[in-house]
């Protein structure tokens, strides 16, 4: 991946150390080069708990995988189509472990329940930390190269995961959005479909009990919704054990660093006012250069700086956020 547009939020930890648990999938059974497949009960939830979430699944025996969460072990990176829904463009899972969770999302305003994972056990009206999201192999090429109804991305063009949060049935206040392509800036070098896996941070949702997975696409040519695939993948689903209490609120610490990897400058587009520092460190935690933020973005001459990995610290009102970014 070439470029990368990160939006993540901060949380401040509590004093006390809150449990989590991973949902990996490296458990579930498979034979070589499969996927998950339950032909049972035609039109019902057949999916499987992993970590402490259930990821639901509903297939037809006539028509196959109407949508939700299917564990896979498929490599495939190359061929594109219908045929091939559950390899990842990664061709491995996170860390290239051997097992990750294909996600199709059909629209959740007519499915609601293909989509949303539920949180079980002691997960339940607790808060999510993340996942691990990449593109699917089929809708990662379909975007580069067009397929059947949809077309190659071209400028302005975009694919947008939305995560939702619900307790008690209603939504939660915010939702984050993470794009799997985003093509709309002007320097062409900027855009990118993803294809290595990328954290998506969810504390900003707070105590839940279920989220919603939806995607979107700028191709909905022809009338009929989205042209896009609507699959995409899925790894080390990380939940955990005790609430969000006030000294653990979720701060609006909101911007967007790019491009990632850096070669001479690194741009940093602070949505929150509250922010007054970022400080650039090396991965040992030893500071480099420190930036007043006085406006809304931030330029950061990374041309001198050695090929490797660093942190940015944004800081103000006490708290403060990290996100890690590469220099080639």
């Amino acid at each position: 991946m070439r470029t990368f547009t990160l939006l993540f939020t901060a949380v401040v930890l509590a004093t006390t150390v809150r449990a989590q648990t991973v949902a990996t999938f490296d458990d579930q059974t498979l034979s070589t080069d499969t996927a998950y497949v339950n032909l049972a009960g035609t039109g019902s939830d057949v999916g499987f708990n992993d970590g402490l979430a259930h990821f639901p699944c509903v297939y037809d025996s006539t028509y196959g995988w109407q949508g939700g969460f299917a564990y896979s072990n498929k490599v495939d990176s190359v061929h594109t189509g219908y045929m091939f829904p559950y390899s990842v463009k990664a061709a491995a899972g996170y860390g290239g472990s051997s097992k990750y969770c294909a996600v199709y999302c059909n629209d959740p305003s007519n499915f609601t329940y293909y989509t949303r994972v539920a949180l079980t056990g002691a997960a339940i009206n607790k808060p999510v930390s993340g996942f691990y999201v990449t593109n699917s192999t089929y809708g990662y090429n379909t975007i580069r190269d067009g397929y059947f109804s949809a077309t190659a991305f071209d400028s302005g063009s975009w694919f947008l995961l939305t995560i939702k949060g619900y307790t008690g049935g209603s939504l939660t206040a915010d939702s984050v959005n993470f794009y799997l392509a985003d093509f709309r800036a002007a320097d062409a070098a900027s855009r990118y479909i993803l294809k290595s896996w990328e954290w998506v941070n969810l504390s900003s949702l707070g105590n839940v009990d279920s989220l919603q997975f939806h995607l979107n696409s700028s191709d909905t040519a022809g009338g009929f919704g989205m042209n896009t695939p609507a699959y995409f993948c899925i790894d080390n689903f990380t939940t955990h054990e005790s609430t969000l209490g006030v000294n653990a609120a979720p701060l609006a610490y909101a911007a967007k660093v790019y491009p990632n990897p850096a070669t001479n400058a690194l741009y940093v587009d602070v949505a929150d006012a509250a922010v007054t520092t970022i400080l650039l460190t090396d991965m040992a935690g030893q500071a480099i250069s420190t930036y007043a933020v006085t406006q809304k973005q931030v330029e950061i001459n990374t041309s001198s700086l050695p090929s490797g990995n660093y942190m940015l610290h944004l800081t103000g009102n006490g708290k403060s956020a990290t996100v890690k970014f590469v220099k080639q």
